[in-house]
């Protein structure tokens, strides 16, 4: 009986702490809290000297001249009070007559006056995004495809210029996508540039922006970008990824899919709905042009932001190629792109071809970047 009634009265008061409301029992948990959201980028710069720069004396520097003579060239037809960059944090352009006219001077194969000429009149500067230096930097290429002049059955894929009268870069409101215009929704509307063979390259055409056409007889179309119809771009690494198709999502990897699977893949390519137009560039272009307004270089151009970084400016890279090779080295702001935002952030252009394009398709490192602007600079005008 004393045992029992020692059970029942542990009973009881268990019954009693159950009963009592949970704040009595124990603390209660806080609410979850949202993660904050990411602050905005903003430009930083840091001063740094030359030689603080990893690997500034290992780089061929005159493989870098093409690249900043055309900038020099672009920038000396800009009006002197004209600001460098959206913040002026390229300075004037006036600042750049200096070593733009320096520049002229100088030898091509002379390494050790390159590297003087830089020191004498630039400082450098460490790019920061206001919470880091690090970013992400990607490649692009210029794709090279096969064409004719008129249709066939080989030749049955078109490529498009831009709608008389649309402009570069429309609202998405009335925009048709790419499986209403790849159904006809423009034709007599969109003049026919060039027909090429294959509709997989015809796609990266268009994410690369710019590329030439090799014809039967030999003769070789430059075309560069002439606008879209105004609609979100979205990565066919990424359609395919979410269809579960692949599992890595570079270049290579997906256009071999794309093309080793003809029934399914115009299906999925129509899913970017973004189209691209595109326009007949000179026969004496040197290569693809870019935002800049200049040919691009091969392994010396960066696409970069505008809204951060000055077109025109020289950078030094310290990065990673996609063989997890430094890549350590001068190029020069000379492109941007829709996907190319934020204050760390470049797209290096890898110059024409299969070796560029397997390098291209496959870069995704990370690292940062240094400006170099000039030593002198005069204060932006309100």
């Amino acid at each position: 009986m004393k045992t029992n009634a020692a059970a029942t009265g542990r009973r009881l008061a268990l019954l009693l702490v159950l009963a009592l409301p949970a704040g009595c029992a124990r603390q209660a948990a806080p609410p979850l809290q949202p993660a904050p959201l990411p602050s905005p980028d903003r430009l930083t710069l840091t001063p740094i000297p030359f030689s603080q720069l990893p690997g500034w004396n290992d780089d061929h520097l005159a493989e870098a001249l093409p690249a900043l003579r055309r900038s020099c060239d672009r920038l000396s037809e800009l009006p002197s009070d004209r600001s460098i960059g959206e913040d002026g944090s390229g300075g004037l352009a006036g600042d750049w007559m200096g070593p733009c006219g320096a520049l002229r001077w100088l030898a091509s194969d002379d390494e050790k006056a390159i590297r003087a000429f830089l020191q004498s009149w630039f400082e450098v500067a460490q790019i920061g995004n206001g919470h880091g230096d690090d970013g992400r930097f990607t490649g692009y290429f210029e794709p090279e495809l096969r064409g004719a002049r008129h249709p066939s059955a080989r030749f049955c894929v078109p490529l498009l210029g831009r709608p008389p009268g649309q402009p570069a870069n429309p609202g998405p409101q009335s925009a048709p996508t790419r499986a209403q215009i790849e159904a006809g929704a423009l034709a007599g509307k969109a003049p026919v540039l060039v027909w090429v063979d294959d509709a997989v390259d015809a796609h990266i055409l268009q994410i690369q922006g710019s590329g030439r056409v090799t014809l039967e007889d030999g003769s070789v179309l430059r075309l560069g970008f002439a606008g879209s119809n105004g609609l979100p771009f979205v990565a066919l690494g990424k359609i395919l990824k979410d269809r579960g198709k692949i599992t890595a999502s570079t270049m290579p990897v997906v256009r071999a899919w794309l093309k080793a699977h003809p029934a399914e893949a115009p299906t999925l390519m129509a899913e970017n709905p973004r189209y691209v137009f595109f326009r007949l560039m000179p026969p004496s272009a040197e290569g693809p042009v870019g935002a800049l307004g200049v040919p691009l270089t091969p392994g010396r151009s960066l696409a970069v932001d505008p809204h951060f970084i000055p077109l025109g400016a020289p950078l030094w890279l310290d990065s990673l190629d996609p063989d997890g090779v430094k890549l350590q080295r001068l190029v020069v702001a000379q492109d941007s792109g829709n996907a190319i935002t934020g204050a760390v952030r470049g797209d290096l252009f890898w110059g024409a071809g299969e070796i560029a394009f397997d390098k291209a398709g496959r870069m995704n490192s990370r690292g940062g970047y240094y400006l170099l602007r000039p030593l002198l600079r005069s204060a932006p005008l309100a």
